[in-house]
């Protein structure tokens, strides 16, 4: 697995400058009486809001996981980070003449809208039909600040 920074910086290169979109990852270590570990985060933001959090808008109450088709009763820290980090990579190694069209078969966290939602390969008439198409609230409030009237071509 390659650093996040690496990463990152990947992801940055295809997100639409003239927006406040941000994505982080971090680990933060949690130590106890039955011994230690590190705890990961991911998020994303726009402006000052977070849109999409990971794992606190999917592990819900005795460490049950909540995925938009089904509830698995696991932790998912252990598994879902190489996951999402795999899915990312995925995302950025698609060609753009496909990026639209591409059913991205492990996206359990909504993520993929989110990334279509804020990628400058994504022309304007693709970010109304994908608003028309999605229930995501965070690709929704992403594609509303692309839309915007602020002088750059989108």
């Amino acid at each position: 697995m390659k650093p996040w920074s690496k990463l990152q910086r990947y992801l940055y290169k295809i997100i639409d400058e003239t927006i406040d979109f941000q994505i982080h990852c971090a680990a933060y270590r949690m130590n106890s009486q039955y011994g230690s570990t590190n705890l990961p985060r991911y998020w994303i933001t726009l402006g000052k809001e977070t849109l999409w959090d990971y794992p606190k808008d999917f592990v819900k109450e005795y460490g049950t996981a909540n995925y938009s088709d089904k509830e698995l009763h696991a932790y998912p820290y252990s598994s879902d980070v190489p996951d999402i980090s795999a899915l990312l990579r995925e995302y950025i190694e698609t060609p753009k003449e496909i990026i639209y069209e591409k059913h991205f078969e492990y996206d359990k966290w909504g993520l993929v809208n989110i990334l279509k939602s804020a990628d400058k390969r994504i022309g304007k008439r693709r970010l109304i039909e994908l608003k028309s198409k999605t229930h995501n609230i965070a690709a929704h409030k992403i594609i509303e600040e692309r839309l915007k009237d602020n002088g750059n071509k989108i």
